[in-house]
């Protein structure tokens, strides 16, 4: 049973931002569906204040004709730091509530947007703190056409908050997943 706080919808108070957000390219009709569609990074991990401004651009994204609103949003409970079941967008043009469930089963680093039309898009959500740098490189690598990685690869190429690698060195976590297939931006750059 929902209790009284679970029932309410979260509102956010400031206007939505702009996403740091990247997306693969629309595939061609009838290919086969790719590991993931694109990679966020949240600038917090607050779900009230970064998910209004996902949703709307994820809205936006695709052909013209098929903008088709984002009806549920699939979170996994430990990345985030509140737990909303339900999330008003205000949009241009409307405002509607989003539903928001959270589960211990997804892969950490994992969003699912659902829309109305029943079509999903994955992402990749790269760590709030993560430093910009290897935020943007596994958000490269996420969208890359030649890389089909998914979000535990993903995640084992970041590397961890407060930890610099020297120039050149791999990090531990880089080494296993290159040696598991894997391939850095920098060897991405060079096809």
């Amino acid at each position: 049973m929902w209790t009284t706080t679970e029932r309410r919808t979260a509102i956010s108070l400031s206007t939505p931002s702009t996403p740091r957000l990247r997306l693969r390219p629309a595939a061609p009709p009838g290919s086969a569906r790719t590991a993931l569609d694109g990679a966020w990074w949240p600038r917090s991990a607050d779900p009230v204040a970064e998910l209004p401004g996902l949703i709307l651009a994820l809205q936006d994204h695709g052909p013209i004709d098929d903008h088709r609103p984002i009806t549920h949003v699939l979170l996994r409970k430990d990345d985030w730091d509140s737990r909303p079941r339900r999330l008003r967008v205000d949009g241009p043009n409307d405002a509607r509530v989003v539903r928001l469930s959270w589960f211990d089963s997804l892969p950490s680093g994992l969003l699912i947007a659902i829309h109305a039309d029943g079509r999903r898009v994955d992402l990749f959500t790269v760590p709030a703190a993560t430093p910009r740098t290897e935020a943007e490189a596994a958000m490269d690598l996420a969208i890359h056409p030649h890389d089909h990685l998914g979000v535990p690869g993903l995640l084992a190429a970041l590397v961890p908050p407060g930890r610099t690698a020297r120039a050149g060195t791999p990090t531990a976590s880089e080494s296993a997943w290159e040696s598991e297939g894997g391939r850095l931006r920098r060897d991405l750059a060079a096809r």
